[in-house]
């Protein structure tokens, strides 16, 4: 009965071995069949031994795997240290550039200023030298300022500008609070007093007038070119049939083909297309020769140029129109205005100058 009962228990033993081979097989190690055969074998040293071996290996792999990355950090820096190389040369290059441009225009400012310095030095020697002679400065002030008057007045015309140069050269020899310029100051206020009594007439704006009037003509519609007015069409009348008004805007069609309009004018100078432009550039000389004979105040040349130009612009242009209107309109205020002005001179003031300047030269030998 014995031997029975140890039978079910070797089978059992048998049993529990073949369960944890399959479950070490299924971890991916198998066993030998004989499981005490390595730990009869291994001394407590020899594991000590593995165990050490596979420290040391995990250490070498851990060293191994951060040398790489100390590797990969070390090339990632040597990079950025070789683009900021880079970057650092260009900047030095450009700074030297800088620095080159920097020295160019501190050479061209340094001789800038050793010029200035020489006319700061010429201009200092002047200025001692005119306040030795202050008298003459002022009188020869004086006199330039009179000169531009005097010339003002013969050439152009312009009493304005005269005013302004005998204003100017009372106000200078007022300042100087000198006896010894009374004489001129009192020839200066006769010839002021000489311009303000003759008529004004602004030669400056009537001159422009004129140029606009040149620049606006080809603008102006010629008389030969104008069309009739457009009459408005009738209202259809809502009673009527279609064929009716068919028949109604036929007829008108017919009756357009024709038009016949009344001029008030007896003869409409018929002018070409290539004759079209030189009537416009001869009246544009006869603008223009209006303009010089008002600045020299030829008031018989001015008055026929004008009065020419309006005879050609209403002749040659259309008279309904409002800018051919409005440009006769200006022709017709110019021609009647006198231009012919007699203009003083102030020779008198020059004069005067010119006697003091005299005596001074006198008392100075």
């Amino acid at each position: 009965m014995e031997p029975q009962r140890d039978q079910p228990d070797t089978r059992s033993a048998t049993s529990a071995s073949d369960t944890a081979r399959r479950s070490l097989s299924v971890r991916g190690w198998v066993w030998p069949r004989r499981p005490g055969w390595l730990a009869e074998r291994l001394s407590p040293y020899g594991l000590a031994l593995a165990a050490l071996v596979a420290i040391v290996l995990g250490i070498w792999v851990d060293l191994r795997n951060q040398t790489g990355a100390l590797r990969q950090e070390l090339v990632r820096k040597l990079a950025e240290a070789d683009a900021y190389n880079r970057d650092s040369h260009q900047v030095a290059t450009q700074a030297r550039e800088a620095a080159r441009d920097l020295e160019y225009r501190l050479g061209i400012l340094e001789s800038r200023v050793a010029e200035t310095q020489n006319q700061r030095v010429a201009i200092e020697s002047l200025y001692s030298e005119l306040t030795r002679h202050r008298d003459d400065r002022i009188l020869a002030e004086v006199e330039q300022i009179l000169l531009i008057g005097s010339q003002q007045l013969q050439l152009a015309g312009n009493v304005k500008a005269g005013l302004i140069a005998l204003e100017a050269a009372d106000s200078r020899l007022q300042r100087t609070d000198s006896a010894q310029f009374t004489s001129v100051r009192r020839a200066i206020r006769r010839d002021a007093d000489r311009l303000k009594s003759i008529p004004y007439v602004d030669v400056i704006g009537m001159s422009l007038r004129l140029e606009a009037l040149g620049q606006g003509l080809d603008d102006l519609p010629l008389a030969a070119y104008q069309r009739p007015t457009q009459e408005a069409p009738n209202a259809a009348r809502t009673e009527e049939s279609a064929p009716m008004r068919l028949a109604r805007e036929v007829w008108r069609d017919i009756r357009s083909l024709i038009t016949i309009q009344r001029s008030e004018r007896e003869e409409i100078p018929l002018v070409s297309p290539s004759q079209t432009f030189f009537l416009r550039e001869n009246l544009r000389l006869r603008l223009m020769s209006a303009r010089v004979a008002l600045l020299a105040h030829d008031g018989d040349s001015f008055r026929a140029d004008t009065r020419a130009a309006l005879d050609w612009l209403q002749r040659y242009f259309d008279p309904n129109d409002r800018k051919v209107a409005q440009a006769s309109t200006l022709l017709q205020q110019l021609a009647a205005s006198d231009v012919s002005v007699e203009v003083p001179d102030i020779s008198a003031s020059l004069e005067a100058v010119r006697n003091v300047k005299l005596v001074r030269e006198r008392g100075l030998r």
